[in-house]
């Protein structure tokens, strides 16, 4: 069977297929259905506090990996990703990160913040919330990135996946809403990022190590993945307000984020745009921030900067945001290489080539005109 190779076919689909799993086997499980728990009790299953029999909460080892592991699988995976983080950059390919990096944080947080102000931070239009369109806009395809770069951009586009990494988790979408009033302390920050921070350390100190740690970067996703999906029930998946959101949660990342990362490749003077076009995706990362978010709530609630209440808050969002998430994981995943094979087209239309290499140094023509040098 070609199991691995079907699910490679979804758009972000070693995260979405396995969440989506999850989130059927639960629904199946919430319905109660009277044959199943019968079949579960015969089996000497303890019932919940409600008295139902689940079989995704049979103890043992399968509930703490397929139920209850979601918070240390996605712990686990921010420390293998942070140990891929390269800080050794090539000076071109660490300015097109850099910028790339900024100005998609910076679209994020202000369509964000406007999208907030204008409706309601928690639950506005459509159901979107501030953090689940700061989650969304913020976090990039990395993946897509390096192969839509590497197919249609230059050495300096591809290098710069090494600085877009650290955009990885939830580290900008804790910062911004920090920013925007919430009262996160400085442990709920330390709690939630020191395995990326450790991984990263590690990484960098011995190529070895990265080596080795490289595989969790994608063995993890798929247990995570479903661990988060049995805490969702699929009928938000048919939501229309969550579909819908989704839908216009991944425009608003395609459109915004796109426009605001090619302006500033324009006002840096860059002769390519693949790459911002080829970053203005979300990552099937950007599922777990929710959770991670409600984690560090957690945590500041522990600690009294933030009460009860407002911490709730947060865990309440979690399902809602990683439907909606999830589903414009994959819208952009199908939109965005569409995008930049029409930039592509643009570009070569102005007689610009984006596998040439512009280094911004000027030369003479036979004219008296000044071009740009390109390899």
């Amino acid at each position: 069977m070609k199991i691995k190779q079907a699910i490679d076919k979804v758009p972000g689909g070693l995260m979405v297929v396995p969440l989506l799993v999850g989130a059927l086997l639960n629904t199946v499980d919430q319905l109660h259905l009277p044959f199943i728990m019968n079949f579960l009790k015969g089996l000497g299953v303890a019932p919940n506090q409600d008295g139902y029999y689940e079989f995704l909460k049979i103890g043992g080892f399968t509930q703490a990996l397929f139920k209850d592991g979601a918070l240390t699988l996605c712990a686990l995976f921010l420390f293998c990703a942070g140990s891929q983080m390269n800080l050794r950059v090539g000076g071109k390919a660490l300015k097109k990160g850099v910028l790339l990096t900024t100005s998609k944080y910076l679209a994020g947080f202000f369509v964000g913040m406007i999208w907030g102000y204008l409706s309601d931070p928690v639950n506005g239009f459509l159901g979107l919330s501030t953090m689940a369109i700061i989650a969304a806009m913020t976090n990039g395809n990395g993946g897509m990135y390096a192969a839509l770069t590497g197919q249609y951009g230059n050495r300096s586009d591809v290098g710069a996946t090494a600085v877009l990494s650290l955009n990885d988790g939830p580290f900008f979408t804790l910062m911004a809403l920090g920013m925007m009033g919430a009262n996160f302390p400085l442990i709920a920050f330390v709690a939630v990022l020191l395995p990326i921070l450790i991984g990263m350390i590690l990484g960098n100190l011995d190529h070895e190590l990265r080596t080795f740690l490289s595989a969790g970067e994608t063995l993890v996703i798929p247990f995570f993945a479903f661990a988060l999906g049995a805490g969702m029930n699929l009928a938000s998946f048919f939501n229309p307000q969550v579909v819908g959101a989704g839908i216009v949660l991944a425009l608003m990342t395609i459109f915004f984020s796109g426009a605001a990362m090619a302006l500033t490749f324009k006002l840096f003077r860059e002769k390519s745009f693949i790459a911002p076009w080829a970053e203005a995706s979300t990552a099937g990362n950007a599922v777990a921030t929710p959770a991670a978010i409600a984690a560090a709530a957690t945590v500041a609630s522990g600690t009294g900067l933030m009460t009860a209440a407002e911490a709730k808050v947060y865990q309440d969002l979690v399902n809602v945001a990683s439907a909606q998430i999830s589903i414009a994981t994959i819208s952009t995943a199908l939109l965005v290489p569409i995008a930049v094979i029409l930039a592509d087209k643009y570009q070569r239309r102005k007689g610009i080539d984006g596998k040439q290499e512009f280094f911004g140094k000027k030369k003479s023509t036979k004219s008296g005109s000044m071009e740009e040098t390109a390899v």
